[in-house]
């Protein structure tokens, strides 16, 4: 049978695993990551403190991209000591109470390491089409704007993503402002201006990936679809019809250092614990 998987934060059940019974330990998450990964890309692993009722230990909420990689975590090593003296217990969520979780986008240097693992590192690449600043363009009042203590910063980015060996080309476009203050050292606004560059093209760049589908087959290969549903304007736009609109400056993705701080999609829900199920065996 074949999976779906999306370039988008999980919040399947199936995709979600508690982990209980754990021995507190520096480097807790590192050892739990490095065991659980083995089994396919992770997109989160929590460790919490059991509540004084339970008494001493932790837990660990693990989130996959795939359930089926979930699953086989859950059956290998469930009842297993992997990187400790007692056994761990390990389920996987079938269920949850409360509100529905929002599905969000990942930031794209998730997007980048999942696209790394099931396409290959040569098996995608992105440029940035335009990257272009657009502060001002609203309208805004210059005299009035002498008066502020803060300048707003817009840049404006479209990235194009593609994969050769399926035949997917996608495009994203962002915008990312930020309000500066206003300082007679120009390193301050250089520096915030730097950083609304990288937020436009993280966002640009993930969300051109939230349009491909990656269908991974039970004999492990990886097939590639279209998201239509996710589809814009600027899909359909040569880039000559671009260059009408903004203009338009080849660029390299590698010149833009992306970190976790411009994250997109880091709001956790794993507060708001599931209700689970243990296995039958």
């Amino acid at each position: 049978m074949a999976e779906v998987v999306e370039f988008r934060v999980p919040a399947g059940s199936a995709q979600t695993l508690l982990v209980w019974g754990l021995e507190p330990e520096p480097g807790l998450e590192h050892s739990l990551f490095s065991a659980f990964s083995k089994f396919g890309p992770l997109y989160s692993v929590r460790v919490h403190r059991n509540a004084a009722v339970a008494g001493p230990g932790c837990y660990a909420v693990i989130k996959f991209f795939s359930g089926g990689d979930a699953s086989r975590a859950q059956r290998a090593c469930n009842g297993q000591r992997l990187f400790q003296k007692s056994p761990l217990k390990v389920c996987v969520c079938t269920r949850q109470k409360g509100f529905q979780q929002q599905v969000l986008a990942l930031n794209s240097n998730k997007c980048q390491e999942l696209a790394n693992h099931y396409l290959g590192f040569n098996g995608w690449s992105s440029r940035i089409i335009t990257l272009q600043n657009v502060s001002g363009f609203d309208g805004e009042n210059e005299e009035l704007g002498k008066t502020l203590q803060k300048r707003s910063v817009k840049y404006l980015c479209a990235v194009e993503v593609t994969l050769p060996d399926h035949g997917v080309r996608t495009r994203g476009v962002a915008l990312s402002e930020a309000d500066v203050e206003n300082s007679e050292d120009p390193l301050r606004f250089v520096t915030a201006s730097r950083r609304v560059q990288k937020l436009a093209v993280g966002k640009a760049l993930s969300s051109a990936f939230q349009k491909i589908l990656l269908v991974v087959l039970e004999n492990g290969k990886v097939a590639v679809e279209y998201n239509s549903t996710q589809e814009e304007l600027t899909d359909s736009l040569t880039e000559e019809e671009l260059k009408g609109l903004v203009q338009v400056s080849e660029l390299s993705l590698e010149q833009f250092d992306l970190k976790e701080d411009e994250v997109l999609s880091d709001l956790s829900f794993d507060d708001e614990l599931p209700s689970w199920e243990m296995p039958s065996n």
